[in-house]
């Protein structure tokens, strides 16, 4: 299977997803907006996987590659791929999809979500607990897209992942995040501002028990979801 990543700064790379795609002998390949590469043909992907960032979706003055990534995001859904998108990618999947993204309350560190009952009664998500302690790193959110699913919530985001069209998910949180990656977060965001979801950097940083189980949930999603990007094509509404 071929994966292509979308990623946009050098410090949010795919972590525990490349791990799990050279496991299983996948192709992987990535465009690097931060130095100016260009998306590939579509193609040439079976999954599209898009990251997360500090940057907002409508920077586009700042970011000019963000429009031409929503467009590319967008014909990747219309043409039947599987598309995941983490953080800045679920609010970008969320924008093609017709919902909205804006300022929420701000979660930063170890924090529990809970998982839907639709998640809890599908294929994809029926095998992980109802509720389990994951990795944020965000202050936007977004409204549920017309047609998906809603996924899971935490306390301070009601809409921390959904799916729609059985392949097309996005996460708020992080269940890709590694040891070294969530280094490299703490490292290249500087000093955080206090609130109620904003645990402190080295509260952050020395909790090692935690990783070993978002992964492992990642893999099992990532096994349930469809594989060879060869879904039917559908009109977004």
């Amino acid at each position: 299977m071929r994966i292509h990543c979308l990623q946009h700064v050098s410090f949010e790379g795919p972590a525990a997803f490349l791990h799990w795609a050279k496991f299983k002998g996948h192709t992987f390949t990535t465009t690097k907006f931060y130095e100016d590469e260009e998306v590939p043909d579509l193609t040439s992907l079976d999954w599209l996987l898009v990251m997360g960032g500090p940057m907002n979706i409508y920077e586009e003055d700042i970011h000019p590659w963000l429009a031409e990534e929503k467009r590319f995001i967008h014909n990747a859904i219309l043409a039947g791929k599987t598309v995941i998108g983490v953080c800045l990618g679920a609010q970008l999947i969320a924008n093609a999809l017709g919902g909205k993204v804006y300022a929420g309350e701000q979660e930063i560190g170890w924090f529990p979500i809970t998982f839907s009952d639709a998640a809890k009664g599908s294929e994809t998500f029926g095998f992980l607990p109802e509720q389990m302690t994951v990795f944020h790193w965000h202050g936007d959110t977004f409204t549920l897209p017309p047609q998906a699913i809603h996924i899971a919530e935490s306390e301070g985001c009601r809409n921390q992942a959904f799916l729609y069209n059985d392949r097309v998910l996005g996460v708020q949180f992080h269940f890709e995040m590694t040891e070294a990656s969530v280094r490299d977060v703490v490292q290249n965001n500087g000093e955080q501002s206090s609130g109620k979801y904003v645990q402190p950097v080295e509260e952050i940083t020395t909790m090692h028990d935690h990783f070993q189980t978002i992964n492992n949930a990642l893999f099992g999603i990532l096994d349930r979801l469809p594989q060879g990007g060869k879904g039917q094509r559908r009109q977004i509404d």
